[in-house]
């Protein structure tokens, strides 16, 4: 299946070098570009394209509120976020919008299409290193106490399984990590995954991270399936 995809960057020579980069892949269409986050809407309603490549610094509408009003939207499609530093603050707000990860500007164009493609297949773009760097930033945050006991409260429901899928899941396993660690099959993995995203009212399997994190379940559990 081919990707359809959205380039939206105020800089014409990035969005030029990405085309360049990406229009040679079998598996990608680019279908358009945009300039600012506020044309994204639009585009989108134009376009429909599978993944948005968004950068976060632009002029009007920054791709940071871009995402969060994108993925607000029912059938919207999934979002990485582009960037030329390493996770901080604004990636980590992409990620609680809604984006399934980030690559930064100076990414090899391969490892680019890589994220395009496993975005489009449900997967996030963070490597377990990245993800575990990311929650150590969000665990050691003042804000974390109040945080916690409102993450802690939304997971408090889970079934046992849920709970073990989630707690994976937050520690960056992929699905198939998550599979041999639990002994369950990818599509099984896949389906609880599925199934927690519906429960919770999120959006992909970093958010799930995320609220893990916030939670402080990694905290009380020995360690899993981290894929390293």
């Amino acid at each position: 299946m081919t990707i359809r995809l959205l380039l939206v960057d105020d800089d014409p020579l990035v969005r030029a070098g990405l085309t360049l980069m990406l229009g040679g892949a079998e598996s990608i269409e680019i279908v358009g570009e945009g300039s600012d986050g506020s044309e994204v809407p639009d585009l989108v309603d134009r376009l429909a394209p599978d993944v948005v490549l968004m950068d976060i610094r632009m002029p009007r509408v920054d791709g940071l509120t871009a995402t969060e009003l994108l993925r607000a939207r029912p059938g919207a499609p999934e979002v990485i976020v582009l960037t030329t530093f390493h996770a901080d603050e604004q990636v980590l707000r992409a990620l609680r919008a809604g984006a399934s990860g980030f690559v930064l500007k100076d990414t090899p164009p391969a490892e680019i299409v890589t994220a395009v493609q496993r975005v489009a297949a449900g997967e996030p773009v963070l490597s377990p290193a990245v993800t575990r760097r990311l929650m150590s930033q969000v665990a050691g945050r003042p804000e974390a106490p109040p945080r916690r006991a409102g993450a802690a409260e939304r997971l408090a429901g889970l079934a046992e399984r849920e709970r073990q899928v989630a707690l994976a899941v937050g520690r960056g396993a992929s699905n198939a990590e998550i599979a041999a660690g639990l002994y369950m099959s990818v599509p099984t993995v896949k389906t609880y995954v599925s199934r927690l995203l519906a429960k919770l009212g999120l959006n992909n399997r970093v958010q799930i991270a995320l609220l893990v994190h916030d939670a402080g379940l990694l905290d009380e559990e020995p360690p899993g399936p981290t894929g390293e």
